[in-house]
């Protein structure tokens, strides 16, 4: 579970229904169905009408990588990596099968295995690259989806006030509710911006930020595999993914610790 976003979004909605009540407002007068069936039926139908349906339809499933993590830690990564290399000086690329079929990550088990297979570097290298493409391609189009419902959102807001507006301007004789009716229409433009900055928006961002992890991980999966093909010393192999990771982060661990804890360091990264 990503507690961040779990996090965001309770002290997302806490914030403005705190507030709301420190002011002396009622929360419940935010439940408002007409509002509702605007703004939000009006959004999901703005995502029918933009995208293909089965891209709407796959939205949940983008949505879960943004509450879950998937585990891509670049540290024991390239701990993991490091390890192979030193396995493959002593022992052959074909010694490292079994541990490339313990590996979760399907990135970088596919690298692993079309190692040892004694696919060309370069054949190698453009495999995984269109991999690596198509996967961000695929993830694009999750958050592209939510990017334009963060747009539509506030829009289908206004709307929605301007209707109900309308509705209360087609009735003042009635003096006694107008009040309640006016704050009512603009309840829409609230749904409509708090959906967009509190959700749409935000779970957008998330998945960018997840996304670009990801793919670093998996650039330096790739770096660390082409290393292991080449036969670089494990230093070697050590100093190029270091350079892909934070000062603090680099060094790895202790050789003893790799080698005797390999499988959970596959598991790790993974």
């Amino acid at each position: 579970m990503d507690l961040a976003t779990l996090i965001g979004l309770v002290l997302g909605f806490g914030a403005v229904l705190g507030g709301m009540m420190m002011e002396g407002g009622n929360p419940m007068a935010l439940f408002n169905i007409p509002s509702i069936v605007i703004v939000i039926g009006g959004t999901i139908a703005t995502a029918f009408i933009s995208f293909p349906m089965s891209r709407v339809l796959g939205l949940a499933k983008v949505l879960m990588h943004a509450f879950f993590e998937r585990g891509h830690d670049p540290r024991h990564t390239a701990d993991l990596l490091v390890s192979m290399a030193e396995q493959s000086r002593r022992e052959g690329l074909l010694s490292l099968e079994s541990r490339a079929q313990a590996v979760t990550d399907p990135f970088i088990k596919k690298g692993l295995l079309l190692m040892i297979d004694g696919t060309d570097p370069e054949r190698l290298r453009a495999i995984m690259e269109i991999e690596l493409a198509a996967r961000e391609e695929r993830h694009e189009q999750g958050i592209q989806v939510l990017e334009a419902l963060g747009g539509f959102a506030p829009t289908l807001g206004i709307m929605g006030t301007v209707l109900g507006l309308i509705n209360v301007l087609s009735n003042l004789q009635d003096t006694s509710s107008l009040g309640h009716k006016i704050a009512g229409a603009f309840i829409a433009t609230f749904y409509g911006v708090f959906t967009a900055n509190i959700i749409f928006l935000p779970l957008a961002n998330k998945l960018k930020t997840k996304m670009k992890h990801e793919a670093h991980v998996s650039e330096m999966a790739l770096e660390g595999v082409l290393a292991i093909q080449a036969g670089d010393n494990p230093r070697i192999v050590r100093e190029k993914l270091d350079g892909f990771l934070a000062p603090k982060l680099r060094g790895g661990v202790q050789a003893t610790a790799v080698g005797s804890g390999a499988r959970g360091t596959e598991r790790a990264a993974a």
